[in-house]
Order: structure tokens, then C-alpha cells, then sequence
């Protein structure tokens, strides 16, 4: 497909998203099975158009004094250093593309300062997500808020119950892998460029024999803070897929016994294969109808990965800042009380009760802290930064700390970590 072609594309993709409400992932899936001839270079180039729109269509609509699909598009091109006159003779002739936009709005973009558009245009965000990102990441919410609207990276954990990080760079080097800053087993691959795209390291004999999983650097530094180790017994309440199952796993050598429970069969169903192929032999998986009652106060460590609004994950799902409503962040709120308080009865007397999201706002994560510790007072929150010097000491605080009595939460951004957003706090049982 020449260029033209790709922008109608992108353009038809955005269209079908935002008239049907629905996934960008679902509407790209879509026009590829509608439009086979669409090889697998032209699908990654349009599916770039369309994300990198949606991680800043707020900015983009604003600079270019229109928010139609066409605009948005065109200004991603300019905005990525497409030369207007260039542009325009590329796509001259080419019955596919769409119009360009007038010379004037094509100029007020490239002279825009977005330094005066109102604080939401500059973030990226819908207007009513303003004060819970201030509320969440202080005064500098808005510089935090806009490195979501970067390109991921992607990450990789090496297994250490088959393999070493150093065995699995030398086995991802044809792609640029290297070591995450931060987390001791985590390996990146820097985010693509232009029209580019990842490399498919799924089928990779190194990915097929379990000697790494992807999984994004803050999803490890989590996992890492809970401390697990071999002979303890580890309940992982909310495993979905099983992301931190496996990790929790390997950093117990196998030793010990970690449960993996989740309320969802369907978010459980791949755990299986990837346990296998990990050789994770110390998981016991618990389906939903299970009854868990041997496992009452029995616990050295829960981990509660509750179900959450998803807002630290905008750079790899930009749509769902704009699906994002706060009816949906009230009953998230409900269902992430519900889940503290089934998953605390397992924790032992002494023993350590771990609460993460992948989201960044405060109604999630630090309101969620205070109202459990109101309703169970027999927990206390620990000081996670202390956590964090000893687990990662040569990182420095490279996070948002919020001190919450005498204990304090963490929440990791890709301004601040270079990860996506994760909250996490711990809890020790007393009582």
C-alpha cells in the first residue's frame, strides 16, 4: 500500500473506533480481515497512525483546530517529522488518500504552542480526569500525565528457573535487547520507530522453551517488592494469566508453594500453558468454584493485583483514556474493596498483604489503603520506600511516594520509571 492508502486506512479504523465505542485492538483486527490484501508491514504502519493519534488526539485536535479522524491523522505525520510540502507531493495522485488539510490549519499546527492550551489538551486526558491526576501525581501531573503518550518499549522477564538474564540478552541480541534499569531479571527492547514494529519474540525457541516472558519492567519491580521467598507459601489472589504467579514463582527458586486463585476462568485460562512452559512445578492453580478455606490465615504473603481502570497502561491501550468514564471508576472501586477484604483473611498473623494496580489514580489506590485500614484494623501499613532501598538499592527513588500514617505507598510512572503506571502498597497483618 503507498502512503495514501494507509492514511484512509487509519482514518476508517479511528471512524469505526470512536462511532462504535469499541477497542481500537477489536476495530484494527476488523478492516485487517476485511482488507487481506493489507500485508503485514502496511498493517503495523496503520496500526502505528492510529495509536499514536490516540495517545495524543487531545493536543493533536488542538494544534491543528479540528478534531476529525483526517486532522488527527495528518498531524501525527507532521508531528513526526513529515514535511508539509513533502507530504503533499507523496500523495499527489494517489486516488486513496484523503484530502490534506488547508494550508491554514496546516500552519496554525506546525506554529501551535500547546504550552497555551488548557491543562487537559496538555496532559492528553479528557477534561474530568484534571483533578484526579493532580490529586494523584502532584503539581508536575501534567509533565507525568504526557510521557503516556510515548511509544512503549518492550519488556521481557528472564525465567531464573531455567535460564539467567545474561543467557537470554545473548539469545534477544539480533534484536537490541539489553537490561531494564531497574528490575534484576527484566530485559527491554527499545520502542519502535517510524513505521516499524516489535519484533514477534513469541516465537522465538527462547520464549518456546520458558526461558523468558513478556512482561513490563513495573509488573516486575511489583512482583520483586513483595518479597517472596523459597519454602514460604504465597497466595496470588487476582493471578489472571498468571504474569506474577510466574514471577513470584521464580524468585522461590521453585521451593515453597505458591496458589494461584482468580474469580474469572477466562482471565485463567492461559496460566496452564505458561506454567508449563515455565516449569513453575511449585503453582497450584484454584479455579473459581474451589473452595480456599485450608488456606485461612495460613499465608506468609497475599498479592491482591486487583481489577482496576487500567490507566497506567495508556501508552500500549491510548483508547481507553478516552472510554474511560467515572461510572466505571466507581464500580472498579467496589469490586477493588470486595477483593481486599476476601484476600485478607489468608494472610497468617505476622504475614504480608500486597496491593497492586496498574492504574494511577488516587480513588484506586491510596483511598483504597485508607478505607481498608479503617475496616480492618488489624493491619498496618508498612513504608514501601523502605522496601524499595532494599530490594533496588542502586535505583534511587525513582517513584511517587505517598505517606499514608506512618506507613507510605508507591506509584511508578513512565516519567519517573520508565514502566507503565503501577501503584503498590504493603500491609502487615498484627492483629
Amino acid at each position: 500500500m503507498r502512503l495514501g492508502g494507509r492514511i484512509a486506512a487509519a482514518v476508517e479504523v479511528i471512524e469505526d473506533m470512536d462511532a462504535r465505542r469499541r477497542p481500537v485492538a477489536d476495530a484494527l483486527k476488523d478492516w485487517g480481515l476485511a482488507h487481506r490484501f493489507a500485508g503485514s508491514g502496511d498493517r503495523a504502519a496503520i496500526g502505528n497512525l492510529v495509536y499514536d493519534v490516540l495517545r495524543r488526539r487531545r493536543s493533536l485536535g488542538w494544534r491543528m483546530g479540528a478534531e476529525d479522524a483526517a486532522s488527527l491523522v495528518f498531524g501525527t505525520l507532521l508531528d513526526g517529522g513529515r514535511d508539509a510540502g513533502g507530504l503533499a507531493g507523496e500523495l499527489e495522485g494517489d486516488r486513496f488518500a484523503p484530502a490534506l488539510p488547508p494550508e491554514e490549519r496546516i500552519e496554525r499546527f506546525l506554529t501551535a504552542d500547546v504550552e497555551w492550551a488548557p491543562a487537559a489538551v496538555q496532559a492528553d486526558v479528557p477534561d474530568w480526569l484534571v483533578e484526579p491526576l493532580r490529586a494523584a501525581l502532584g503539581e508536575e501531573w501534567i509533565e507525568e500525565a504526557r510521557a503516556f503518550s510515548a511509544r512503549p518499549p518492550l519488556d521481557m522477564r528472564a525465567n531464573r528457573l531455567k535460564s539467567s538474564r545474561e543467557a537470554v540478552l545473548a539469545a534477544l541480541a539480533p534484536f537490541g535487547a539489553a537490561p531494564t534499569p531497574i528490575a534484576p531479571q527484566g530485559l527491554r527492547i527499545p520502542p519502535i520507530e517510524g513505521e516499524g514494529r516489535h519484533p514477534n519474540v513469541q516465537v522465538e525457541g527462547a520464549f518456546q522453551t520458558g526461558l523468558f516472558e513478556i512482561q513490563d519492567e513495573g509488573s516486575q519491580i511489583a512482583a520483586e517488592l513483595c518479597g517472596a521467598r523459597p519454602g514460604e507459601a504465597v497466595l496470588d489472589y487476582c493471578a489472571g494469566a498468571g504474569g506474577k504467579t510466574l514471577a513470584l514463582a521464580a524468585a522461590m527458586g521453585g521451593e515453597g508453594a505458591v496458589h494461584a486463585f482468580d474469580s474469572d476462568r477466562q482471565r485463567l485460562a492461559p496460566i496452564w500453558e505458561r506454567l508449563n512452559r515455565a516449569g513453575a512445578a511449585n503453582v497450584t492453580v484454584h479455579s473459581p468454584r474451589d473452595d480456599l478455606s485450608p488456606l485461612a490465615d495460613a499465608m506468609d504473603r497475599v498479592v491482591v493485583d486487583a481489577p482496576c481502570t487500567g490507566a497506567g497502561t495508556w501508552r500500549r491501550r491510548p483508547d481507553a483514556k478516552w472510554r474511560l468514564g467515572e461510572k466505571q471508576l466507581l464500580r472498579r472501586q467496589e469490586e477493588q474493596d470486595n477483593v481486599l477484604d476476601a484476600a485478607c483473611r489468608f494472610v497468617r498473623p505476622g504475614g504480608h498483604l500486597f496491593y497492586v494496580t496498574c492504574s494511577l489514580l488516587r480513588a484506586e489506590n491510596a483511598e483504597r489503603v485508607e478505607a481498608f485500614l479503617a475496616r480492618h484494623t488489624g493491619f498496618a501499613l508498612l513504608d514501601a520506600r523502605l522496601l524499595w532501598a532494599d530490594r533496588f538499592p542502586q535505583a534511587g527513588p525513582r517513584y511517587l511516594a505517598e505517606e499514608i500514617g506512618e506507613g507510605a505507598v508507591l506509584t511508578l510512572t513512565p516519567r519517573r520509571t520508565g514502566t507503565d503506571g503501577f501503584f503498590f502498597a504493603a500491609l502487615e497483618r498484627r492483629g
